[in-house]
């Protein structure tokens, strides 16, 4: 079942608003933060959520 871009960016921006100190740009560590302050079983949504939250932090951190 395809993960819709929408779900990933809110529950991105979710956690980010949320638990600012717990994620950073790499992407493993991110995967981690993601598993432990969510529910989300499934694999795939965990890491589009992770690289999202990788993605966003890195820009935030070039400017």
């Amino acid at each position: 079942m395809p993960v819709r871009p929408a779900y990933v960016k809110k529950v991105g921006d979710m956690l980010l608003e949320r638990y600012p100190e717990a994620f950073t740009d790499d992407f493993d560590q991110n995967k981690e933060s993601v598993s432990k302050l969510t529910n989300i079983t499934s694999k795939d949504v965990r890491n589009r959520v992770a690289g999202y939250i990788a993605r966003n932090e890195g820009k935030v951190r070039q400017q």
